[in-house]
């Protein structure tokens, strides 16, 4: 039986990987790599196309004393494509921009999302969100904010996005609907769930 200290993500050791070659240059880039990887008494000699998107963050803005979290809806064309439902529910979330800490991410995505900036920003937890394709890695924060000054909507340039205030009974209860399939909103709500207990002790400024 494996122990549960063994649990961790770690370097994968003797890796030689090679100058990638570019398959694509838009709003991700698109590479080609060609590595050599350690495994056992043998070399493997591996190919694969990645997407490099760097880091992003994700939020989940909760107002503790109404017990509310703030969500948005925004549409997503690869959503719309895939099955027909485009206008999906999410959290706020954000590209880290060039020399950009992530919890500044976080405060700038959440004015630019739901109107408001954070009194605390908390760090929960990272994840890849699919890393047999690609870097991108979501950083994912918990976000105090008083819920009664957030407009109804925001828009800009390339975002028109509705904002929802929801109970947070309400927002759990639609998890096992199954109707709602952003990523980093089923997570966050799943979070939100285990731990809502924990929000007053983890948000507290004293």
């Amino acid at each position: 039986m494996v122990d549960k200290r063994d649990l961790v993500d770690r370097p994968a050791g003797d890796v030689m990987v090679w100058a990638p070659e570019l398959l694509a240059e838009g709003y991700r880039t698109y590479l080609r790599y060609t590595l050599s990887l350690h495994r056992g008494d043998a070399y493997v000699k591996q190919q694969r196309d990645v997407l490099r998107a760097g880091k992003v963050v994700a939020v989940l803005p909760v107002d503790v004393a109404r017990q509310e979290v703030v969500l948005i809806r925004q549409f997503r064309l690869p959503a719309h494509l895939g099955n027909g439902r485009g206008d999906l529910i999410e959290v706020v979330a954000g590209g880290i921009e060039a020399g950009e800490h992530p919890i500044d991410a976080a405060r700038r995505e959440c004015m630019e999302e739901i109107g408001v900036t954070p009194h605390k920003l908390v760090e929960l937890f990272r994840y890849f969100t699919t890393p047999g394709i690609t870097d991108e890695e979501v950083v994912v924060f918990l976000a105090a904010i008083d819920a009664s000054k957030t407009p109804l909507r925001t828009a800009n340039d390339d975002e028109h996005i509705d904002v929802l205030r929801v109970s947070f009974d309400g927002a759990i209860a639609a998890l096992g609907e199954n109707k709602m399939h952003n990523g980093p909103l089923l997570l966050t709500l799943q979070w939100l769930a285990l731990n809502r207990a924990r929000l007053p002790s983890l948000l507290d400024d004293g």
